[in-house]
């Protein structure tokens, strides 16, 4: 059985006016992220962890941010065109572990939310999909809530 392991990072700005979607799942809170599709920053990790995983390349590759066929488009479809590459290649997903960094809000309470609205679009169990977050004690641009970022790693094995 063969095995592939990837990862993937992201960060976005946050700045007030803009919703802030993480993991799939709007969560109310002042300011938002900042980006060409909706900016979650979760669901990118994932895709480019996903990605990398079969040395396919990045979001930005797949997704430029110079066309306006993905302006404020909803990141859950760039997670599941991500997933149909990853399937096209004959892989499936074991599991995926992610970890969120930032100060406010808390997730805690959209964890299982963001984990229900993953599994569903990669076809894996909530069991198989990690969500994690730390802030960084005040320290750097995430301490100082002017963004966040959002580490990724997945597994994948040949069908």
């Amino acid at each position: 059985m063969s095995f592939r392991i990837g990862s993937g990072i992201d960060f976005h700005r946050l700045a007030e006016g803009r919703k802030l979607w993480i993991g799939g799942v709007e969560i109310p809170h002042y300011k938002g992220s900042v980006g060409h599709s909706d900016a979650d920053v979760l669901l990118h990790a994932i895709c480019d962890a996903l990605l990398g995983a079969l040395c396919l390349g990045d979001i930005g590759l797949h997704f430029p941010d110079t066309s306006p066929d993905f302006k404020d488009i909803d990141s859950k479809i760039l997670l599941e065109r991500t997933y149909s590459l990853v399937s096209k290649e004959g892989y499936s997903i074991v599991n995926i572990d992610t970890t969120l960094c930032l100060e406010v809000p808390k997730i805690k309470p959209y964890v299982e939310v963001m984990r229900k609205a993953i599994s569903s679009i990669l076809n894996i169990s909530v069991n198989d999909i990690s969500i994690k977050a730390t802030t960084t004690e005040k320290m750097g641009f995430a301490g100082r809530e002017e963004g966040l970022v959002a580490y990724a790693t997945a597994l994948l094995k040949k069908n």
